[in-house]
């Protein structure tokens, strides 16, 4: 495989929102196996998990797991959104809201016994998927997601803007 100047690397985040990050685990288990092509191909623009610098300016594809819980974390997915060419929803979290939106389903009772801590923590009243926030452009479930998958997904990406 030919190398690839910075400039022509496709840029990458990955953000992690209400979730457990069982899918971070499982793409940098998956990096192990594919770092020597991946570093030749991606810029890891900003990936907290791999990074302390990370730069927050544009993205080819923006990664985001885990559900919105919060009107920061909505006003993050909207500028995540504003500023990369593809969105991936990954885990049950991003493209479900569920687990993390459990409290969703509570009865009134339930509801009205943690208000005090939704409240606390400026909570919105429910929890949402990311595509009920902005546009997704692919999905990749599971919890945690199947490896295989979010292989298939991310060599899908890579073709269609490589196509360009």
């Amino acid at each position: 495989m030919p190398t690839t100047t910075p400039a022509n690397k496709i840029k990458i985040g990955w953000f992690s929102f209400s979730c457990c990050e069982d899918n971070t685990v499982v793409m940098t288990e998956v990096m192990n196996d594919h770092w020597e092509e991946w570093k030749q191909i991606f810029d890891f623009r900003h990936v907290r998990v791999l990074k302390s610098k990370n730069i927050m300016d544009s993205f080819d594809i923006a990664f985001i797991e885990g559900a919105m819980a919060g009107p920061e974390q909505e006003e993050q997915v909207t500028k995540i959104r504003g500023i990369s060419k593809k969105l991936v929803a990954v885990g049950a979290c991003a493209i479900t809201g569920l687990p993390s939106g459990q409290r969703n389903n509570f009865s009134e009772e339930q509801k009205a016994s943690i208000d005090f801590l939704v409240t606390r923590f400026g909570g919105l009243p429910s929890v949402k998927k990311v595509s009920d926030v902005v546009k997704v452009d692919v999905e990749i479930p599971g919890c945690p997601m199947d490896p295989k998958v979010f292989l298939e997904k991310v060599n899908g990406l890579v073709a269609e803007l490589r196509a360009v």
